[in-house]
């Protein structure tokens, strides 16, 4: 068997509208998977899910009835992704209650209760499964202006390594995709600025910004069965900021 094949899988994309969400579903379709699409906009959903030839379900991760129902409609998979997400960038001085309720909400409490039911559904059947969160730098540092996003994304990621080691036994792999610089909808106005390119070219090792299309082989592989071994793992697709630095020294040129 071909160990990076998701044919005959069912794979479930909750947040695939738009963005790394969507990157996803079309990388598991052409990989072999039955994709599910899920999230607010149910316009777009029918488009893509049409593309995907698989099924579309609105899901709000505020609203917990239309989290059941998205769940009951979603019925078996074997693999979840977990997309969806928000982020209001201020001071952290100035976030309001509603704001920080709200990211809250959509990044963390509302894939808690998803992944509940879907991942309790994995158990049950006894065929294991893939469990992907998305998280962020976040995840693995800090950064300002990010205060409540960071807040989930770091939550996301120990919930992933505690579900890794709960459901370890079940046959069913846990890991968090932690995206550095990928340019989305949701921040596409703050790379504008020249300055902002100017500085990731100047301190990150791949200096260009990241696209969804990179971080879709890596959840590709990690729903396949090559990472069959790898649970509990945050891994990060970011050109290597968290783990690389680059200063404009050089040693004279080689004779």
């Amino acid at each position: 068997m071909n160990p990076f094949s998701l044919k005959g899988k069912t794979a479930l994309v909750a947040g695939a509208s738009r963005g790394i969400g969507l990157a996803i579903a079309e990388a598991l379709y052409s990989a072999g998977a039955d994709v599910i699409v899920a999230a607010r906009s149910k316009d777009a959903l029918e488009k893509i899910a049409a593309e995907l030839e698989g099924r579309a379900i609105v899901l709000d991760f505020k609203d917990s009835a239309s989290i059941r129902a998205a769940a009951e409609a979603a019925g078996d998979v074997d693999i979840l992704v977990n997309v969806a997400g928000t982020n209001i960038r201020k001071h952290f001085a100035d976030y309001t209650k509603e704001e920080y309720e709200h990211i809250l909400q959509t990044n963390l409490h509302g894939i808690f209760e998803f992944t509940q039911i879907i991942g309790q559904r994995m158990v049950d059947r006894g065929q294991g499964g893939k469990i992907i969160n998305i998280g962020s730098l976040t995840s693995l540092l800090g950064l300002p202006y990010l205060s409540v996003y960071s807040i989930t994304k770091g939550a996301i990621g120990q919930f992933t390594m505690a579900l890794a080691a709960e459901w370890g036994r079940n046959n069913i792999q846990v890991n968090c995709i932690a995206p550095g610089f990928i340019e989305t909808d949701l921040n596409r106005e703050m790379w504008k600025p020249e300055e902002m390119r100017q500085w990731l070219r100047s301190g990150q090792a791949n200096p260009r910004i990241g696209k969804p299309e990179d971080v879709a082989p890596l959840a590709v592989f990690l729903a396949a069965p090559a990472s069959d071994y790898i649970t509990g793992q945050i891994i990060a697709v970011d050109g290597g900021f968290t783990t690389t630095a680059v200063w404009p020294f050089a040693p004279p040129a080689r004779s």
